[in-house]
């Protein structure tokens, strides 16, 4: 099946059933922790989900699962995994609209998210967590991130991390540049940096989210998070001053090649990679990847090169320079429809042995536990984790958690375009407020 021919589908399919598919539902939880009671009856239980095969999550939560049945005869956790963002997002969509979600699933709190809530969907995890014993551990910021624009908290994060653009000190210093303090200053810092033969930025266009990030930057300087709040919901409009500054800063950058030729099609690691060989200059992206940014894995000429600088300021901003991007990545939502005795002890099972589990990774983590630096650490690696307990209180949240699917997938489409220069910043405007008038409303109506 096409792309667009899936995605029409995928619309066709979640936009009118979602609500009367969970409206006459009996039994589950209807969206509290506190209505399973019962005997617990070991079973196979699944998880949809979007994150690499490698990394500490699964290796960690299947680890868990393994012990956990050791004790539980017949439990297993199967993973149902769509490594690539997208292809997730449409296999969620999908099987939200078909009622098929399996006991477990990733989501972001997303308008379509939103939509599940509403429908009793999703189990309450402040209340789960709160039952659990286990809600003062986390970091408020990373509860935060999971909340819904009401406060309701519905996923579980089991990630956290700070994000800041990583870059290479000699190539700075080949190209005669210096860290920037503004954003408008990164497009003369592009400039140079392509006239002196490398890439200026590295960016895993395929990926999509990795460029959307920065559509977000200008606005969240300009105006801080209450205009993603309300260019959402239609309250605000694109062409609004903070959306055409974003809007005329990427055409910019775009114009002095500030990103790889083709990044479009360049995937996460690939886009990884150009940074870390030394050919790209800069790279966006999160403490997640400490361990190949920060650690003797880099190439050994990179070992003193390496440094970070967190997101510039804007003339006039209204938000600090501790205030950034601070994800604590997708979260665990919980069907409430699929919920019982034995989906809730084993999370309280994990949940006990998670963080001081996920610490030992090295990473950041979603509660207060320390992360364990690892020995082949760079001195960069404990300053990255430092930011963390810097952050101040307003957080950018990324647009592509934010905008409902439809605005957002366009978006994406719109961003290569202008970037690339195939369409102006105007045109871009009005295909964006024409896109988010006609689509908004299904999401956001009172």
């Amino acid at each position: 099946m096409k792309r667009k021919q899936f995605l029409a589908l995928a619309a066709g399919a979640a936009s009118l059933p979602l609500i009367a598919a969970c409206g006459g539902s009996t039994g589950g939880a209807s969206s509290t922790a506190a209505a399973v009671e019962g005997e617990i009856e070991p079973r196979t239980i699944s998880w949809l989900l979007s994150r690499p095969a490698n990394g500490a999550v699964i290796e960690i939560m299947t680890a868990l699962a393994e012990e956990y049945a050791a004790d539980h005869e017949g439990f297993s956790l199967e993973l149902i995994t769509t490594p690539d963002r997208p292809s997730y997002i449409q296999k969620y969509e999908t099987l939200a609209a078909a009622n098929e979600l399996p006991e477990l699933f990733d989501t972001d709190a997303t308008p379509f998210a939103a939509k599940l809530n509403a429908a009793e969907r999703m189990v309450d995890v402040e209340d789960l967590l709160t039952q659990l014993g286990v809600l003062e551990d986390f970091r408020p910021a990373a509860l935060d991130y999971q909340r819904f624009d009401d406060g309701l908290l519905r996923m579980i994060p089991l990630e956290f991390g700070v994000e800041v653009f990583w870059y290479n000190k000699a190539l700075f210093a080949a190209a005669g540049v210096e860290v920037p303090t503004t954003l408008d200053e990164m497009v003369p810092l592009c400039e140079a940096l392509a006239a002196s033969g490398v890439t200026p930025i590295a960016v895993g266009g395929a990926d999509a989210w990795p460029l959307e990030r920065y559509v977000a930057y200008q606005p969240f300087r300009i105006a801080g998070p209450d205009y993603i709040t309300d260019l959402k919901r239609g309250d605000a409009a694109f062409a609004d001053e903070p959306g055409s500054a974003s809007a005329a800063w990427l055409a910019e950058l775009g114009e002095v090649g500030a990103f790889q030729q083709g990044f479009s099609s360049v995937g996460y690691a690939d886009a990884q990679a150009l940074f870390t060989s030394g050919k790209a200059a800069i790279y966006n992206m999160g403490t997640w990847e400490l361990p190949n940014l920060a650690t003797t894995e880099l190439p050994a000429e990179m070992h003193e090169q390496i440094g970070f600088f967190t997101l510039p300021a804007a003339d006039g901003s209204v938000t600090g320079a501790d205030e950034f991007v601070a994800p604590s990545g997708i979260g665990v939502a919980v069907n409430a429809q699929t919920y019982d005795p034995l989906v809730r002890d084993f999370l309280r099972f994990a949940l006990e042995r998670y963080p001081e589990e996920y610490a030992k990774s090295g990473l950041l983590g979603p509660t207060s536990i320390d992360p364990v630096i690892p020995d082949n650490a760079l001195p960069i690696y404990q300053e990255a984790i430092d930011v963390a307990a810097e952050l101040g209180e307003a957080t950018l949240m990324p647009w592509d958690t934010q905008l409902d699917p439809s605005t957002n997938s366009r978006l994406q489409q719109e961003l290569v375009l202008l970037v690339q220069g195939d369409i102006t910043a105007e045109e871009f405007l009005t295909t964006m407020d024409d896109t988010l008038a006609k689509n908004a409303p299904k999401y956001f109506e009172d």
